[in-house]
């Protein structure tokens, strides 16, 4: 599994990364838009609940144990190639989120770019990546549910 977890900064407020995957790319997306499933890819998502055709609630289980209920819309969708949803709240606290899915660059991979924009710092809000398990950093992506492997990226 390649990760790449430094781009330009787009802004102070914006972070982004990015992983191949090697499954096809109508597999990754699909398993990714079925919100269900993102507990299971998402450490610190303990439970998505649909409450319409384009919102959700999911439950966060922040630092301490304490649990937040967001809100989440589905503002743009493109089949294998984009899924944008926003926290739906006021304006200031808002939080975007955009997920690219492209081909890879071996055949059978798949390309996933994740861009999150938080809050700005003047109002103290703060955010993490929803990117894949980085050195270092919070895992809120398990490959291995996506691969179906042991999470070594290969499947294996």
């Amino acid at each position: 599994m390649n990760v790449r977890t430094s781009f330009p900064p787009r802004d102070e407020n914006t972070i982004e990364a990015s992983v191949t995957i090697q499954r096809a790319v109508e597999d990754v997306f699909s398993f990714y838009r079925n919100f269900r499933n993102l507990p299971t890819l998402l450490g610190d998502v303990i439970a998505i609940e649909p409450i319409g055709p384009v919102t959700s609630r999911w439950t966060i289980q922040g630092p301490l144990g304490i649990r937040v209920n967001w809100t989440i819309k589905v503002t743009d969708e493109r089949a294998n190639e984009l899924i944008r949803y926003e926290t739906v709240t006021s304006p200031g606290l808002r939080t975007y989120w955009e997920i690219h899915f492209a081909a890879g660059p071996g055949a059978g991979e798949t390309e996933v770019r994740e861009l999150m924009k938080v809050p700005s710092r003047e109002t103290g809000a703060r955010g993490t990546c929803v990117g894949w398990k980085i050195p270092g950093r919070r895992s809120l992506f398990k490959p291995a549910s996506v691969e179906g492997g042991n999470g070594n990226g290969n499947g294996r």
